[in-house]
């Protein structure tokens, strides 16, 4: 976009303008955030939930459109009707992929909606590796992308724990704690400049394991249950109705692949563009040296969930390569492509058979990525239970948990029928 079209974030509105952040995976957000406030930017995240939400998206932005667009904006002008913000002291932010998916197109839908509500004056800021729209006020710089990549594994590890001690502790409330305590503690680091680099989080990340390894627990047969889908829907409480909270309630484990794997995805597939469509010789040896970087500390994960306790390691990023290579093409990559289905089998094969496929109603690539890969999985996994579940602002969260409590009564009775076979043979 001309910026002669668009509002711009200039360099004195760095010093004095609250930039407001939509939420989605909310401990690798906490620590992202944190790290713009380290760049002297004043961001916050916005952790406003509720009907309100859907109601004051519904209102700016077509009920066709993409949900998570609808919820994104509806979620940013919550905060700018609130009362709580100088809308003149204010700026947005928002991701812009360049990709051929809607990420790349929610700015311009949240601009729209800005004018239609008022504020046509509100600056937003798109955060992107793409070069597509700069800013003078704001400047996403290599180390700033570095920092930004720990705290997605830092934010994964923890995310990974949590789900595999919540559901067991003795008393309520510890994981909840210890997770907050460790948010603490990243953020004490990073005000000090620490915390960020290969060596100090292959030295911090197994202390964290060590710490959710220690608290009590009640070992008991529990339900394991992935939980794949469209990104935003996937890791937001607010689209995805709490998902991981009600799936606990109902006495499982869940389990979401990290974000470290989408953006290792997207890294991955930059290369892959360059060996199907042709391209600069320079890019695709920086794209392979960035994408052999996130694969190194990609494993501190790994050997950090496996260093105390009995937790479930996270599949390395190629082995879904490999994994996925017998059912579709590296090419196959709007959405989350190919990748989505690989979570799937990655998740089966690590004994969480039982799994929701959250997606926006609507959604083309992840419906033939998600859904239309249900039966082609089920040829492969016989005892795979796979529910997809629509999420969109007519779609009630009674009728989504009463599928997904149907795909828990078929897990149970997979187990009590799994339970006569072992017993007879």
């Amino acid at each position: 976009m001309n910026t002669q079209d668009r509002v711009l974030f200039t360099k004195e509105m760095k010093k004095d303008y609250t930039i407001l952040v939509p939420n989605m995976a909310e401990i690798h957000f906490e620590l992202l955030v944190r790290v713009l406030n380290q760049y002297g930017y004043k961001a916050e995240l916005l952790r406003t939930n509720g009907r309100e939400i859907v109601d004051d998206g519904l209102k700016y932005v077509h009920n066709d459109t993409c949900y998570p667009a609808l919820l994104v904006i509806g979620q940013l002008i919550n905060a700018l009707d609130s009362g709580k913000y100088d809308p003149h002291k204010v700026a947005l932010m928002i991701t812009q992929t360049g990709g051929g998916c809607r990420a790349s197109n929610y700015i311009h839908l949240l601009r729209k909606a800005l004018k239609k509500a008022g504020y046509e004056y509100v600056p937003v800021i798109s955060l992107n590796l793409s070069g597509l729209e700069k800013n003078p006020g704001f400047r996403f710089t290599p180390s700033m992308g570095l920092k930004f990549l720990s705290c997605l594994i830092y934010g994964d590890l923890i995310m990974l724990l949590k789900n595999q001690v919540k559901p067991y502790e003795k008393h309520a409330g510890d994981t909840d704690a210890l997770v907050e305590r460790w948010i603490a503690k990243l953020i004490d680091m990073f005000d000090r400049n620490r915390g960020y680099g290969y060596f100090s989080m292959k030295k911090i990340l197994p202390l964290i394991t060590k710490d959710f390894s220690e608290i009590p627990v009640i070992k008991t047969d529990k339900i394991k249950v992935g939980i794949v889908g469209e990104i935003y829907v996937k890791y937001s409480p607010l689209a995805n109705n709490h998902l991981e909270d009600m799936l606990i309630e109902q006495g499982c484990e869940p389990n979401v692949p990290g974000l470290m794997g989408f953006m290792l995805f997207k890294t991955d597939n930059r290369i892959e563009d360059i060996k199907l469509y042709g391209g600069k010789k320079l890019k695709k040896a920086f794209m392979k040296l960035l994408l052999g970087y996130m694969m190194r500390i990609e494993s501190c994960i790994e050997k950090a969930a496996k260093a105390y306790g009995n937790f479930v390691a996270p599949t390395p990023y190629m082995h879904l390569r490999e994994l996925i290579k017998p059912v579709m093409g590296y090419g196959c990559k709007m959405g989350e492509g190919w990748l989505l289905t690989a979570e799937m089998m990655e998740l089966i094969e690590s004994g969480y058979g039982n799994i929701v496929c959250a997606q926006p109603f609507g959604c083309l690539p992840n419906h033939i990525v998600g859904k239309g890969m249900v039966r082609r999985l089920r040829e492969i996994y016989p005892d795979s239970n796979i529910v997809p579940i629509d999420y969109d602002p007519g779609a009630t969260r009674v009728n989504q948990e009463n599928r997904i409590k149907l795909m828990l009564a078929v897990a149970k009775e997979n187990e009590y029928a799994s339970d006569i076979k072992r017993f007879v043979s």
